[in-house]
């Protein structure tokens, strides 16, 4: 009886370990499909607010289109990273802007919390919190830090999805024109679907002041859907990145080195009265370690 047990036993322990590796393999899949050339809207809008200022007023409804084109750059066995490239301009003569960067890690342990004000906390959680889970960490287009949350990815009736709620700093669309609030919020879902792809958001403004309890300033919604459409249409955007891709190797690098040093972080907004990316967009001038490094540590407090 017993020798019937532990064989019992290894058939399961050897069933789970084979489904949760081809649950992995899933999960890998469904990112990667995030990956080609879409045509991308973004929609947001103010949905509730809880200001009792009577002159409160909502941001405005924003809907913006655009050619995106999301290039693998990492497949490894545990990390998958995608760089996001918008495309604009007429098609004969595109203008290429360097967009948001995701990276998913798979049982991630450490995270850059984001916890308003250019701060974000470290934090490692235990082994069995993310088991199973893929962490999405996002980067601005200067590769520094975004937002980052973890979550299992969900295959079921026909869906594919994964969801995670977390802080974040506040979006460009909002930070140039609003300062009564500092953390976003962001309830995000993303969803594979037979066309592309959806980023789906529920998202609180809320300000938070240290010793105090976060007070949430507004409710808005995101509806981002990414449409696939021929490769060909993001020629120019792929293009660029074969161009440029080893000088923002360079930069990753350095971050990933910041990052490897596990805690606290604070950002400069501005060195000499201009945002990193500025120096970074300067393809001339910071394409190599000696100057990319310094200029990243610059703005590192």
């Amino acid at each position: 009886m017993k020798k019937l047990a532990l064989l019992t036993l290894i058939s399961l322990t050897t069933s789970f370990a084979g489904f949760a590796q081809n649950k992995k393999k899933q999960d890998a899949a469904a990112i990667k499909k995030m990956c080609g050339c879409f045509e991308v809207t973004f929609n947001f809008a103010e949905t509730f607010n809880y200001s009792e200022d009577s002159l409160y007023k909502p941001s405005e409804t924003k809907i913006d289109k655009g050619l995106e084109w999301a290039q693998l750059v990492e497949d490894d066995k545990n990390k998958i990273s995608i760089q996001h490239l918008l495309q604009v301009g007429p098609p004969n003569s595109p203008y290429i802007v360097k967009h948001w960067r995701q990276d998913w890690l798979y049982e991630n342990t450490d995270f850059y919390m984001f916890n308003g004000d250019n701060t974000w906390n470290f934090v490692t959680k235990p082994k069995a919190e993310v088991k199973g889970q893929w962490t999405q960490k996002v980067y601005q287009v200067d590769d520094s830090p975004r937002y980052e949350g973890s979550g299992t990815w969900v295959h079921v009736d026909g869906k594919n999805y994964w969801e995670n709620t977390t802080d974040a700093p506040l979006p460009r669309r909002e930070y140039t024109k609003r300062s009564d609030y500092n953390v976003t919020t962001r309830g995000n879902r993303h969803e594979i679907t037979s066309t592309g792809w959806v980023h789906d958001q529920d998202n609180a403004k809320v300000i938070r002041e240290a010793g105090k309890a976060d007070v949430i300033l507004a409710k808005e919604k995101g509806y981002n859907t990414y449409v696939k459409v021929a490769d060909s249409k993001c020629k120019a955007a792929a293009d660029w990145w074969v161009k440029h891709q080893e000088k923002w190797a360079l930069v990753r690098n350095k971050w990933d080195d910041i990052y490897g040093r596990n805690k606290n972080l604070i950002l400069e907004e501005k060195v000499d009265n201009k945002p990193l990316y500025k120096f970074l967009f300067d393809e001339e001038n910071y394409s190599t370690p000696e100057k990319i490094n310094p200029v990243i540590e610059s703005f590192v407090k």
